[in-house]
């Protein structure tokens, strides 16, 4: 099979944009919030779970890339200037995350209702709404 124009294009319009305007950083923290805490449904019980969760069933390993990756939205967060304050809330929730998920089997029941990366995009969320309104997005699009 071989990629047409039409299908990169699709591909790349998907794909939040690099840049390093409020705006930009917000698609990509939401983006990946949902990638790692609400990227599948669970059939039975019709719940939402994401990559944190299913990294979450390997031991410590898992675990601890799940941790990594919820540690990019603290970066992100850096980088837009949030206070230590809000910084050492982000950790404090992804080291709960990661402390609390390597428990066997009661780690993994806890993944799946204590949402680290969700709190974290929340207070990310709140400092743009604040510092950056014209971030602020209101079904889907962006309103500049």
């Amino acid at each position: 099979m071989t990629l047409t124009q039409e299908h990169l294009e699709r591909i790349a319009h998907g794909i939040p944009e690099i840049g390093r305007d409020p705006s930009s950083v917000r698609q990509r923290v939401e983006a990946m919030e949902a990638l790692l805490e609400r990227g599948f449904t669970m059939p039975v019980l019709n719940r939402q779970f994401g990559l944190d969760f299913i990294l979450g069933l390997v031991p410590v390993i898992g675990d601890i890339i799940a941790a990594a990756m919820g540690t990019w939205l603290v970066w992100e967060a850096r980088n837009l200037g949030m206070s230590r304050w809000k910084i050492a809330r982000m950790f404090a929730n992804i080291g709960v995350d990661l402390a609390v998920g390597a428990v066997p089997f009661v780690g993994d029941a806890v993944d799946f209702v204590f949402r680290s990366n969700t709190r974290n995009l929340r207070i990310i969320k709140k400092h743009l709404d604040r510092h950056h309104p014209e971030t602020t997005v209101i079904e889907g699009t962006v309103i500049r």
